[in-house]
Protein backbone atom coordinates (compact mmCIF):
# COMPACT_ATOMS: atom_id res chain seq x y z
CA UNK A 1 0.00 0.00 0.00
CA UNK A 2 2.92 2.02 0.85
CA UNK A 3 4.20 1.97 -2.46
CA UNK A 4 0.56 3.40 -4.02
CA UNK A 5 0.53 6.67 -1.66
CA UNK A 6 4.26 7.48 -2.64
CA UNK A 7 3.00 7.33 -6.08
CA UNK A 8 -0.13 9.07 -5.70
CA UNK A 9 1.99 11.61 -3.62
CA UNK A 10 4.42 12.37 -6.45
CA UNK A 11 1.84 12.65 -8.64
CA UNK A 12 -0.17 15.59 -7.04
CA UNK A 13 2.69 17.46 -6.23
CA UNK A 14 3.52 17.45 -9.91
CA UNK A 15 -0.01 18.51 -10.86
CA UNK A 16 0.02 21.28 -8.41
CA UNK A 17 3.76 22.63 -9.46
CA UNK A 18 1.93 22.41 -13.04
CA UNK A 19 -1.01 24.44 -11.99
CA UNK A 20 0.78 27.12 -11.13
CA UNK A 21 4.66 26.87 -12.21
CA UNK A 22 5.78 26.17 -8.73
CA UNK A 23 9.16 25.79 -8.78
CA UNK A 24 10.07 26.98 -12.36
CA UNK A 25 12.86 30.14 -11.23
CA UNK A 26 12.84 33.63 -12.54
CA UNK A 27 16.35 34.21 -14.13
CA UNK A 28 17.37 30.77 -14.71
CA UNK A 29 14.56 28.66 -16.44
CA UNK A 30 13.34 29.53 -20.05
CA UNK A 31 10.10 29.18 -22.01
CA UNK A 32 10.84 25.51 -22.90
CA UNK A 33 10.70 24.82 -19.12
CA UNK A 34 7.26 26.66 -18.67
CA UNK A 35 5.76 24.82 -21.62
CA UNK A 36 6.85 21.46 -20.23
CA UNK A 37 5.65 22.36 -16.46
CA UNK A 38 2.59 24.18 -17.03
CA UNK A 39 1.48 23.05 -21.02
CA UNK A 40 0.57 24.85 -23.52
CA UNK A 41 -1.09 28.46 -23.04
CA UNK A 42 -4.03 29.63 -23.80
CA UNK A 43 -3.00 32.52 -25.47
CA UNK A 44 0.54 34.24 -26.24
CA UNK A 45 1.72 37.36 -27.73
CA UNK A 46 4.73 39.52 -28.13
CA UNK A 47 4.99 42.67 -25.85
CA UNK A 48 6.33 45.96 -27.28
CA UNK A 49 9.30 45.45 -25.25
CA UNK A 50 10.40 42.47 -26.75
CA UNK A 51 9.34 40.38 -24.20
CA UNK A 52 6.70 37.93 -24.31
CA UNK A 53 3.76 36.67 -22.46
CA UNK A 54 1.58 33.28 -22.05
CA UNK A 55 -1.58 33.48 -20.40
CA UNK A 56 -2.59 30.15 -18.28
CA UNK A 57 -6.10 30.71 -17.22
CA UNK A 58 -7.22 27.45 -14.80
CA UNK A 59 -10.86 28.17 -14.69
CA UNK A 60 -14.23 27.63 -15.00
CA UNK A 61 -14.04 26.36 -12.00
CA UNK A 62 -10.50 27.25 -11.31
CA UNK A 63 -9.69 30.84 -9.28
CA UNK A 64 -6.22 31.55 -11.14
CA UNK A 65 -5.49 33.12 -14.10
CA UNK A 66 -1.12 32.94 -14.57
CA UNK A 67 0.41 35.24 -16.64
CA UNK A 68 4.01 33.73 -17.38
CA UNK A 69 6.34 36.74 -18.38
CA UNK A 70 9.54 35.80 -20.54
CA UNK A 71 12.72 38.25 -20.85
CA UNK A 72 13.63 39.05 -24.45
CA UNK A 73 16.63 36.20 -23.39
CA UNK A 74 13.92 33.43 -23.49
CA UNK A 75 14.35 33.53 -19.11
CA UNK A 76 11.71 33.45 -17.46
CA UNK A 77 10.79 36.60 -15.44
CA UNK A 78 7.75 35.95 -13.39
CA UNK A 79 4.78 33.72 -13.17
CA UNK A 80 1.71 35.54 -11.29
CA UNK A 81 -1.92 34.79 -10.86
CA UNK A 82 -3.79 38.02 -12.19
CA UNK A 83 -7.42 37.16 -10.75
CA UNK A 84 -7.23 39.82 -8.33
CA UNK A 85 -8.52 43.47 -7.19
CA UNK A 86 -5.08 44.96 -8.02
CA UNK A 87 -5.69 43.91 -11.94
CA UNK A 88 -9.56 44.35 -11.77
CA UNK A 89 -8.65 47.90 -10.88
CA UNK A 90 -6.65 48.29 -14.18
CA UNK A 91 -10.15 47.14 -16.19
CA UNK A 92 -11.63 50.87 -17.05
CA UNK A 93 -14.75 52.11 -19.38
CA UNK A 94 -13.58 52.48 -22.86
CA UNK A 95 -10.92 49.41 -23.14
CA UNK A 96 -11.28 47.23 -25.42
CA UNK A 97 -11.80 43.70 -25.52
CA UNK A 98 -7.83 42.67 -26.54
CA UNK A 99 -6.47 44.94 -23.90
CA UNK A 100 -9.23 43.57 -20.90
CA UNK A 101 -7.76 39.74 -22.35
CA UNK A 102 -3.98 40.87 -22.37
CA UNK A 103 -4.60 41.75 -17.97
CA UNK A 104 -6.55 38.85 -17.12
CA UNK A 105 -6.46 36.56 -19.91
CA UNK A 106 -9.56 34.92 -21.99
CA UNK A 107 -12.97 34.33 -20.18
CA UNK A 108 -14.68 31.63 -20.56
CA UNK A 109 -16.91 31.01 -23.83
CA UNK A 110 -19.47 28.85 -21.47
CA UNK A 111 -19.28 32.06 -18.94
CA UNK A 112 -20.12 35.05 -21.50
CA UNK A 113 -23.54 36.24 -21.78
CA UNK A 114 -25.08 38.74 -24.58
CA UNK A 115 -28.04 40.57 -22.96
CA UNK A 116 -29.96 41.86 -26.08
CA UNK A 117 -32.12 44.60 -24.89
CA UNK A 118 -29.01 46.30 -23.04
CA UNK A 119 -26.57 45.66 -26.54
CA UNK A 120 -24.48 44.14 -23.62
CA UNK A 121 -21.83 41.31 -23.20
CA UNK A 122 -20.68 40.38 -20.19
CA UNK A 123 -17.84 38.62 -19.54
CA UNK A 124 -17.22 36.67 -16.20
CA UNK A 125 -14.00 35.46 -14.02
CA UNK A 126 -13.98 33.16 -11.35
CA UNK A 127 -11.71 33.80 -8.37
CA UNK A 128 -10.90 34.02 -4.64
CA UNK A 129 -11.41 37.17 -2.35
CA UNK A 130 -9.48 38.36 -0.06
CA UNK A 131 -11.29 36.98 2.60
CA UNK A 132 -11.39 33.65 0.80
CA UNK A 133 -15.02 33.43 -0.78
CA UNK A 134 -15.17 32.34 -4.13
CA UNK A 135 -16.36 35.41 -6.31
CA UNK A 136 -17.25 36.34 -9.63
CA UNK A 137 -15.69 39.56 -11.27
CA UNK A 138 -17.46 40.22 -14.58
CA UNK A 139 -16.52 42.88 -17.32
CA UNK A 140 -19.68 44.67 -19.34
CA UNK A 141 -19.23 45.65 -22.84
CA UNK A 142 -20.71 48.05 -25.23
CA UNK A 143 -21.28 44.60 -27.78
CA UNK A 144 -21.07 46.95 -30.62
CA UNK A 145 -18.50 49.15 -29.53
CA UNK A 146 -16.18 46.01 -28.28
CA UNK A 147 -15.49 48.73 -25.15
CA UNK A 148 -15.79 48.15 -21.45
CA UNK A 149 -19.06 49.88 -19.99
CA UNK A 150 -18.40 48.78 -16.48
CA UNK A 151 -17.62 46.14 -14.21
CA UNK A 152 -18.76 43.92 -10.89
CA UNK A 153 -17.79 42.04 -8.36
CA UNK A 154 -20.05 39.66 -6.36
CA UNK A 155 -19.29 36.43 -3.91
CA UNK A 156 -21.05 33.44 -4.94
CA UNK A 157 -22.93 32.77 -1.95
CA UNK A 158 -24.44 36.50 -2.63
CA UNK A 159 -25.22 35.16 -6.02
CA UNK A 160 -27.30 31.83 -4.32
CA UNK A 161 -24.34 29.91 -5.62
CA UNK A 162 -23.51 28.25 -2.65
CA UNK A 163 -24.93 26.32 0.29
CA UNK A 164 -26.10 27.19 3.95
CA UNK A 165 -21.68 27.42 4.74
CA UNK A 166 -20.88 29.75 1.97
CA UNK A 167 -18.49 29.11 -0.86
CA UNK A 168 -14.71 29.08 0.63
CA UNK A 169 -11.75 29.06 -1.30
Amino acid sequence: MKPWISIFSALLLVACASYSGRGLKPGEDNMENVLQLMGQPAKRWQNADGTITLAYPRGPMGYHTYMVSIAKDGKLQQIENVLNEKYFARIQPGMTQDEVIDLLGPAYQSWTVYFERSNELVWEWRFCDVWHDASRFNVMFDNTKGTVRRTLIMTESLRGLCGRGGCRC
